[in-house]
């Protein structure tokens, strides 16, 4: 008896027209970049998410408070393994806590908003990869090294992605004025 699976493997295979391979190759890339738009929205999304959650966390601990603030950033300074011109960038900021607090929370709320709405993704991205990466500066040494590092690598990941194209404003903005780098 014949196998049968080496009989069908020596059946002569069905080639693509050109006009089936070009569909075909124009299906497959298409559900490659919706996967990535939509990897990139969620993780978008996410960040968003996290930012909004440490504003009321921040809040109810009074750290938006000019005593709450300084003293905060006073513990960074005394427990943290940052280099002492930052240290001492702290200190400035620590002594002028009536102001840095408020903007520190306009900051995080407004960063939380604006990309989990997906508008003006790519500034409030770069924004949030800045002022996260002044965070981990700030708190290093104190807790664990990637807690906020991942945090700052999506979010320079969302600003050169185009991260608000997909399930955001910005996909709105991009239809009608395409060639600006604000989306």
């Amino acid at each position: 008896m014949k196998d049968m699976f080496y009989e069908n493997s020596k059946a002569a295979k069905p080639t693509m027209t050109k006009l089936e391979s070009s569909e075909h190759y124009e299906a497959t890339r298409s559900a490659a970049l919706f996967d990535a738009a939509s990897g990139l929205a969620i993780v978008r999304v996410t960040i968003g998410v996290m930012f909004v959650w440490v504003f009321f966390e921040n809040l109810g601990k009074g750290l938006y408070t000019p005593g709450g603030y300084a003293g905060l950033i006073n513990y960074y300074i005394t427990a943290s393994h940052s280099p002492g011109i930052w240290k001492a960038i702290m200190g400035l900021v620590a002594s002028h806590a009536a102001i840095a607090a408020p903007l520190q929370a306009i900051t995080e709320s407004s960063l939380g908003i604006l990309l989990v709405v997906g508008l003006l993704t790519r500034p409030a991205a770069f924004v949030g990869f800045l002022f996260l990466g002044s965070l981990w500066i700030s708190e290093l040494g104190t807790s664990w090294v990637w807690e906020l590092l991942v945090s700052v690598l999506a979010c320079l990941g969302l600003a050169v992605g185009r991260a608000g194209r997909r399930w955001g404003a910005d996909a709105w903005l991009a239809q009608r004025w395409p060639w600006s780098l604000w989306w």
